[in-house]
């Protein structure tokens, strides 16, 4: 969620068509990137390409999908992930932890947060989690919602991977009112368009400068989850349901969210995977599949009831996706799991491919592995009780150009946010 994607999509779309990454300034450079890592990898870290931007992000996420695979991860890999964390609670993409946090340091909400849920799930060092937990709500806007750094605007992508990681932990989000009496649910209510309009039950990442809402299909899937209070492994709910697009002001959270899955439903039903966005300044080409996106609209149309709608892209990402996923990283190979997962598919048979064991072998040996795969209906892990560049900082535009220009792709697992049609 975030900006993780859309500079991830960038920087590939480059190497792929062998186009130079755009150059570009942000409207407003909110934030430096953490500091480059050295040229050996930290141990304990999953994945070998350079963590400066998703480091915490795909250690975080491979632990999710581990956990709901019933794999536990190595206490070297648990204890790289909390000494990314300051003193604060917060996290950022990835640090120096020989030096400490200091005014300099450049907290991520959406690294926190996915920090947290992880930590929760493996039910592994809670005391961490709820700090983290503890500073994600001391940096809520007023609108309710969060943005990719402290203080930043809110977004659709933020705000719900933090909802993910309170509600996680225990947290009452709909008692999380702010001075003007707003929520977090507030906040992405406010950027759902309404049914009988154009793009009718969809989500904005961002309003645009005009506030206008421009459907975003990330945006759509992280909203589903937020407005159900749900984590990124979430699994598959119980009640199947008819997607169905809800009009009127006054919608609870589940309508609004049941809303976004009607869009995503209606959207895959025309084809069984969502397209990249088209990159800034590369000549017209087709559109290519975005395999990041689609797992997860299949694991916000699972979470949400619709599991069936979801079946064709499931069989589409078993054809297609498996290359995506070992390329793309520990990551990558994760949103599969949890897609596989979240519609009964075999996550250790995916497309011929174990994704499992292709996974445990991108980081430390597992602490205990446990077979056969898991169905998405029985036993679940440990429970706690889940535009404009505004948010795109120089920082990150630099890293895009560098990504693209030394052919290292497949930050892919750092999601983020799309404008598509």
């Amino acid at each position: 969620m975030t900006v993780r994607r859309s500079a991830a999509a960038l920087a590939t779309t480059a190497v792929l068509l062998g186009v130079a990454a755009p150059v570009a300034v942000a409207p407003v450079a909110v934030a430096a990137p953490s500091p480059s890592p050295s040229a050996d990898l930290p141990a304990g870290l999953y994945g070998t390409t350079d963590p400066t931007y998703d480091g915490v992000w795909r250690q975080s996420l491979a632990f999710l999908a581990q956990k709901i695979e019933y794999v536990t991860p190595s206490t070297q890999a648990v204890d790289w992930l909390v000494g990314q964390q300051c003193d604060s609670g917060a996290f950022t993409s990835y640090r120096d932890a020989s030096k400490p946090c200091d005014a300099s340091t450049v907290m991520d909400t959406n690294a926190t947060a996915i920090a947290v849920q992880a930590l929760v799930e493996i039910n592994q060092r809670r005391e961490d989690a709820n700090n983290g937990a503890d500073w994600l709500k001391s940096v809520q806007n007023e609108d309710g919602g969060w943005g990719y750094n402290p203080g930043s605007p809110s977004d659709a992508n933020s705000t719900s991977i933090v909802i993910g990681a309170l509600a996680r932990t225990g947290v009452p989000v709909n008692e999380l009112t702010t001075a003007n009496g707003s929520t977090p649910y507030t906040a992405l209510q406010s950027l759902a368009i309404a049914c009988g309009k154009k793009d009718g039950g969809a989500f904005a990442y961002q309003p645009g400068k005009k506030g206008e809402l421009t459907a975003n299909m990330d945006a759509t899937a992280a909203s589903v989850l937020g407005l159900m209070g749900k984590g990124i492994a979430s699994g598959t709910s119980n009640a199947v349901k008819d997607p169905s697009c809800t009009k009127g002001d006054d919608l609870s959270p589940e309508q609004s969210a049941q809303n976004g899955a009607s869009f995503l439903a209606d959207t895959l039903k025309k084809q069984p995977y969502l397209e990249q966005a088209p990159m800034p300044g590369a000549e017209e080409s087709k559109p290519q599949p975005d395999y990041g996106n689609t797992s997860d609209a299949v694991v916000a149309l699972a979470a949400s009831g619709h599991a069936d709608k979801a079946k064709a892209s499931v069989t589409w990402l078993q054809k297609n996706s498996t290359g995506w996923a070992k390329q793309g990283g520990p990551a990558a190979t994760a949103q599969l799991i949890l897609a596989a997962h979240a519609t009964g598919a075999d996550a250790r048979s995916f497309g011929g491919v174990d994704l499992v064991k292709q996974l445990n072998s991108m980081g430390p040996s597992p602490a205990a592995t446990a077979l056969p795969s898991p169905t998405p209906t029985g036993p679940q892990p440990s429970s706690g009780t889940d535009s404009d560049d505004g948010g795109l900082s120089l920082g990150w535009l630099i890293g895009i150009g560098l990504l693209a220009g030394t052919g290292i792709g497949f930050l892919l697992s750092m999601r983020g946010k799309k404008k598509q049609p």
